[in-house]
C-alpha cells in the first residue's frame, strides 16, 4: 500500500479522497491554487503545495506543476478526483513517465472511452446496446443527411471528444442540420480542441440510469447496481438516487451484464461508470463510459457498504478488489441532492462571494460532503458545487422524507443556493411518483 499520495483535486472530493486515504493510514498532499491557499481541503491535509495562479489551467490542469509537487513531496501517487485532470490519457501517461502511480484507469481505456464516436463502435462490437446512429464520425453534410433521414428525426449532433453536455445539438428537421453541425464542432473545438462531431437518434424524453463498475489488474469486475441520474440541469447531474424506480431485477441483470462486458472490452481496472439511456419501453443504449469516480458514488457506497474511493486507491496498488460480486447486495434507498452556489431566481446565475453561516444538517442516515464553511469564499473560477446532501433510507417514501428534513436543517447564508430548488423537488408529485426524465427538470425550473 502507498504511503503517500498526492490529490489532484480542490473542494469536496479532494476531502473525499482524503479521507479514504487516511483510513487506510496514507498521508496526504493537497495542492492549491492562489485563491485556494485557505480552502478546507488545504486544511484538511497532511501537506500542501502551491501549483499556481487562481485559473484552473494555471494551476489544477497544469500537468508539470502538479508533477512538480508530487516530487518535491514524496508522492508515490496522484488521485486526480473528478474533474479536471481525471479523463486526462496525456496525464496517465505522464504520471507513468515519473513513476508516479496514477489512482484510476490505464491510459489506453481513458482514451479508447473519451473518444465517443469510436467508443461507441467498441461498444457495439461487444455486445453492448447502443443508440442508432452513425458508425463513426461525421465526414460531411451530405453524409450526415443520408444517416439522419436513415434512423429518422430528430437526431443529436454530438461531439466525439469531451462531455459535460457541450458539443451537442438537437435537430428536429432537415432544415437545421447543417447549422447545428457547425455549431457543435465549433463548441467541441473550442471545449476540447477536436472539432469531429457523429449523429444519434434523439430519444424522446429516456431516464440516465449508469452502473457502477469496481475492476482490478487481475481481471476481476464487480458491478454494484444501478443509480437513478435523470434529473439534470443542462446536462449536469443535480439529484441522484440507487436504485431506480425504472429499473427491475431482470433489467438490472442486463444492464449489469452490460457494463462488464463493457469493462472487460478496454481492460478497464479501478472504478468506472457505465451510463446508459433507458426509453419508454424499457430498451437500454449505451451513452458513455466516465472512466474516473462519480460525483454520485455515495449514492451506491449507501445501499452497499462498499467504499468506492477506498476500492480505487486498492487497485491502483496492485491489490485485489475487497469483494465479489456474490458478496454485493443492496439495502434500502439513497439520495443525493448536489447543493451549488447558484441562483434558481435568476437562471441558475453562478453566486461568488463569502459564505457567512454554514451549518449542515445531521443526524442518523444523513451524511454531507462539503468543503464549505463560514468565511469560505466562493471562486468564480472554479465549479459552483458546494456539497452534497447524501440520505439513506430503508425505502424510497423514506428517504425522501429523511432528505426533507435534512434540507430544511442546511443553513447557508452570504451566497445563493440550490437548497430550496431541491426541497421543491421532494414536494413534487411526479417526482414523488417516480415519473422522471432527463427533460424534467427543464420543465419546470426556467433556465435548468
Amino acid at each position: 500500500m502507498f504511503k503517500k499520495i498526492l490529490v489532484a483535486n480542490r473542494g469536496e472530493i479532494a476531502i473525499r479522497v482524503m479521507r479514504a486515504a487516511r483510513e487506510l493510514g496514507i498521508k496526504t498532499v493537497a495542492v492549491y491554487s492562489d485563491a485556494d491557499k485557505d480552502a478546507p481541503h488545504v486544511a484538511y491535509a497532511d501537506e500542501a503545495f502551491p501549483i499556481g495562479p487562481a485559473q484552473s489551467t494555471l494551476s489544477y490542469l497544469h500537468i508539470p506543476n502538479i508533477i512538480n509537487a508530487a516530487v518535491h513531496t514524496g508522492a508515490e501517487a496522484i488521485h486526480p478526483g473528478y474533474g479536471f485532470l481525471a479523463e486526462n490519457d496525456h496525464f496517465a501517461r505522464v504520471c507513468d513517465t515519473w513513476n508516479l502511480v496514477f489512482i484510476g484507469p490505464p491510459a489506453q481505456a481513458i482514451r479508447q472511452m473519451g473518444i465517443k464516436a469510436g467508443a461507441r463502435k467498441l461498444m457495439a462490437d461487444a455486445g453492448v446496446p447502443v443508440v442508432p446512429g452513425t458508425e463513426g464520425t461525421v465526414s460531411s453534410v451530405e453524409d450526415a443527411r443520408a444517416v439522419a433521414d436513415q434512423i429518422g428525426y430528430p437526431i443529436l449532433v454530438k461531439a466525439s471528444f469531451g462531455g459535460g453536455g457541450r458539443g451537442i445539438r438537437i435537430v428536429e428537421s432537415p432544415d437545421g442540420l447543417q447549422d447545428a453541425l457547425e455549431r457543435a464542432s465549433r463548441e467541441a473545438t473550442a471545449a476540447f480542441g477536436q472539432g469531429d462531431v457523429y449523429l444519434e437518434k434523439y430519444l424522446i424524453n429516456p431516464r440516465h440510469i449508469e452502473i457502477q463498475v469496481l475492476a482490478d489488474k487481475l481481471g476481476n469486475v464487480v458491478t454494484l447496481g444501478e443509480r437513478e441520474s435523470s434529473l439534470q440541469r443542462r446536462r449536469q447531474k443535480v439529484l441522484e438516487e440507487a436504485p431506480s424506480v425504472a429499473v427491475t431485477p431482470d433489467l438490472r441483470a442486463r444492464m449489469s451484464s452490460a457494463a462488464t462486458r463493457a469493462a472487460q472490452a478496454v481492460h478497464y481496472d479501478s472504478a468506472g461508470t457505465l451510463e446508459f439511456l433507458l426509453d419508454q419501453s424499457g430498451n437500454f443504449y449505451f451513452m458513455e463510459m466516465n472512466t474516473r469516480v462519480q460525483v454520485e458514488h455515495p449514492c451506491t457506497e449507501s445501499i452497499t457498504g462498499i467504499d468506492i474511493v477506498k476500492e480505487q486507491i486498492r487497485v491502483a496498488a496492485g491489490l485485489p478488489l475487497s469483494v465479489t460480486q456474490e458478496e454485493v447486495a443492496f439495502r434500502g434507498w439513497s439520495i443525493e441532492c448536489r447543493i451549488n452556489a447558484e441562483d434558481p431566481d435568476m437562471q441558475f446565475r453562478p453566486s461568488p462571494g463569502t459564505v457567512t453561516v454554514w451549518k449542515e444538517p445531521a443526524g442518523p442516515w444523513v451524511r454531507v460532503d462539503a468543503a464549505a464553511q463560514p468565511g469560505y469564499t466562493v471562486q468564480p473560477y472554479y465549479d459552483s458545487l458546494l456539497a452534497k446532501v447524501i440520505i439513506w433510507g430503508r425505502d424510497r417514501k423514506e428517504a425522501i422524507h429523511r432528505m426533507e428534513r435534512a434540507l430544511s436543517e442546511f443553513q447557508v447564508d452570504g451566497v445563493k443556493t440550490t437548497i430550496g430548488m431541491h426541497q421543491q423537488l421532494m414536494q413534487d408529485p411526479e417526482f414523488l411518483a417516480g415519473n422522471i426524465h432527463i427533460n424534467f427538470l427543464a420543465e419546470r425550473f426556467k433556465g435548468a
